[in-house]
């Protein structure tokens, strides 16, 4: 399981000209889903986005995490993220779960997050979305358990 997660002052996903979620600061997280991810992978993975410390503090540290600094998550599915690109011009996605699993994967995913209190927008699993996002800093991490 992977989560490219992005430090935003503001995120949002449309699908077909319509916004499907969207916050005004916090985590833009981009969730790819492999085969053989399971449940405690995904709460490993949940943790740790919700609890890594990319936000500064008063001494402009990274010290706080995404609920310290008071922002939100937005969850976006992305299985490009499980693409393998080691050989050739061509990805190969032989890695990535199958869809049915991956969405399962992904409400499970968004379901931990919010039964935390976290605020929690997302995308629309499948659909074709376009993500608009002013990243901070820019601060981007891939996260991989």
């Amino acid at each position: 399981m992977i989560a490219l997660i992005q430090r935003v002052r503001h995120a949002k996903v449309e699908v077909a000209d319509e916004v499907v979620g969207q916050i005004d600061g916090g985590l833009l997280v981009l969730l790819g889903v492999e085969q053989g991810d399971d449940d405690a992978k995904l709460k490993k993975l949940a943790d740790k986005v919700m609890k890594y410390r990319i936000f500064a503090d008063a001494d402009d540290k990274m010290n706080l995490n995404v609920r310290q600094a008071g922002g939100s998550l937005l969850v976006v599915s992305q299985f490009t993220l499980a693409a393998d690109t080691e050989r050739g011009l061509r990805p190969s996605f032989s890695c990535a779960a199958h869809p049915s699993d991956a969405q399962r994967m992904y409400d499970k995913f968004v379901a931990y997050c919010r039964s935390t209190d976290m605020g929690v927008a997302t995308g629309q699993f499948g659909a074709d979305m376009q993500v608009s996002l002013q990243n901070d800093g820019p601060v981007t991490f891939s996260l991989k358990v």
